[in-house]
């Protein structure tokens, strides 16, 4: 990366580890750390179990189409 792009050593070795963690964060994960980005932005549950629902369609593996109910679940256990 650091040949092809202007990013310094350590730039391009936070960006490689920032992908890998994502790739590596399981559902659950994801719809914990979601749920909370998306409250710190004032939406409330409605809104955000919908959009969360939506953006698991679109994350590198798919997991099964979750309810709203599983999804609740997993962040209130």
């Amino acid at each position: 990366m650091t040949r092809s792009t202007p990013l310094n050593r350590g730039e391009a070795l936070r960006v490689v580890q920032d992908v890998l963690a994502y790739f590596d964060e399981t559902t659950e994960e994801f719809v914990r750390r979601r749920h909370r980005e998306l409250q710190a932005q004032g939406l409330v549950n409605a809104e955000i179990f919908e959009r969360i629902g939506a953006d698991l369609k679109y994350r590198a593996v798919a997991p099964p189409e979750l309810s709203l109910r599983q999804l609740r679940r997993i962040v209130y256990g």
